[in-house]
C-alpha cells in the first residue's frame, strides 16, 4: 500500500501543474498548490478545492517559502515565449530564485525535490535527436535566454545541491506537450492553431513550415513525473516527450481536419532563434523508468479541440 505524502507543487494552477495535482490526489497525497497566478489560473485547480485533502496558497516562488512537506515539484515559470519574454527579468529570476529557494526548503525538509527543466536547454539543436548528453547550441543573450539560461542554471543548481548538500533531486527535460488547459492565448503551437481554426481566423506558420515539433499528451508527460520522482535512483536529467516529429505544416492540416474549419494558413517570418528541430531520445525514460508516451497525436488532439471548443461557448 502507498504511503501518502505531503506534496507541494509550485505552478500548480498551472497547465502542467493542475493535472500534476490531480493525479497525487488520485494517488492518496496530501497536495499544496502554489502559484502566483502569472500563467496560472484559478478554475483549472476549481474542480480539486472540495478535496480535503488539497490546499491552494499565492505565493511567488522568488522569495522564500517555509513548509513542512516530503516531495516537492518545482514547475513554477512561464513556459511559452509570449509569456516569458513579457517580463524577462523576471523569468530569470523565477528559474534561478525559485531554485535556490525551493532547493533551499528540500534541504531543510529532508524533501525529495523535483526540477521541471524544458527541451529549450538544447536551445537551436546540432544533434538531432536530442540525447541528455548533449550540452546544447543556446544563444546567451537572445530574446529566449531569459527562460533557455535560466532553466540552464537552474539544472546547475539542482546537481550543486545534490553534491554539496545531498538533496535529493530529480531532472525531466520536457518536450512540447499539450492538451486540455492549456491557456488559450499563450501562443504555443498546438492552442494557436486549434484557437484560431475554431475562430475561423488564419492559420499563422513561422518560416516555411517545416521546422518540425514532437507533441506529448500531457496524461503521458504527468505520468514520466511520477514514474521519474519515485524511482529509487535516477537523478535525470531525463527527456520526456513523444518521439514523434511532425513539421508545423502536418499539425495545421490535422487540426483543420479535426475542426473542420475553413481557415487558410498564412506564413510569416520565423522569430529570432527558433528551434528548426526538437524530438527527444527517449532511451533513458524507456529503459530506466520503463515509460513511453501512449496517447496518439491524433487522439490528444482531439481531446485538445473539444476542450477549447466548450471554453470557447
Amino acid at each position: 500500500m502507498q504511503v501518502s505524502k505531503r506534496i507541494l507543487v509550485t505552478g500548480g494552477a498551472g497547465f502542467l501543474g493542475s493535472h500534476l495535482c490531480e493525479r497525487l490526489l488520485a494517488d492518496g497525497h496530501d497536495v499544496l498548490c502554489v502559484d502566483n497566478y502569472f500563467t496560472g489560473r484559478r478554475e483549472n485547480v476549481a474542480r480539486l478545492m472540495d478535496n480535503p485533502r488539497f490546499e491552494v496558497m499565492r505565493h511567488d516562488v522568488t522569495f522564500p517559502l517555509y513548509v513542512e512537506v516530503d516531495e516537492i515539484y518545482n514547475l513554477a515559470c512561464p513556459a511559452s515565449p509570449i509569456h516569458y519574454q513579457f517580463d524577462p527579468v523576471q523569468t530569470t529570476k523565477t528559474s534561478v530564485h525559485g531554485a535556490i529557494n525551493m532547493l533551499g526548503l528540500a534541504k531543510r525538509t529532508r524533501a525529495k525535490i523535483f526540477q521541471a527543466s524544458t527541451s529549450e536547454v538544447y536551445g537551436n539543436p546540432l544533434v538531432h535527436p536530442q540525447v541528455e548528453a548533449y550540452w546544447g547550441n543556446v544563444n546567451p543573450i537572445g530574446p529566449r535566454a531569459c527562460y533557455d539560461e535560466g532553466k540552464r542554471c537552474a539544472e546547475t543548481l539542482f546537481f550543486d545541491y545534490h553534491r554539496q548538500h545531498n538533496v535529493e533531486i530529480r531532472v525531466a527535460r520536457i518536450f512540447n506537450t499539450y492538451g486540455p488547459r492549456m491557456h488559450p492565448n499563450d501562443g504555443r503551437v498546438v492552442s494557436n492553431f486549434v484557437v484560431q481554426a475554431l475562430k475561423g481566423e488564419p492559420i499563422t506558420i513561422y518560416g516555411d513550415g517545416q521546422q518540425t515539433r514532437s507533441f506529448c499528451y500531457v496524461d503521458d508527460m504527468i505520468e514520466a513525473f511520477v514514474r521519474l520522482m519515485d524511482h529509487p535512483k535516477l537523478t535525470g536529467p531525463v527527456n520526456v516527450g513523444n518521439p514523434g516529429e511532425f513539421t508545423m505544416l502536418e499539425l495545421a492540416e490535422m487540426v483543420l481536419r479535426q475542426t473542420n474549419s475553413r481557415s487558410r494558413i498564412e506564413f510569416r517570418p520565423l522569430p529570432v532563434d527558433d528551434p528548426t528541430q526538437r524530438r527527444p531520445d527517449i532511451t533513458v525514460a524507456r529503459e530506466e523508468m520503463g515509460w513511453e508516451p501512449k496517447v496518439p497525436l491524433e487522439d490528444g488532439l482531439r481531446e485538445t479541440v473539444n476542450y477549447f471548443r466548450q471554453m470557447m461557448m
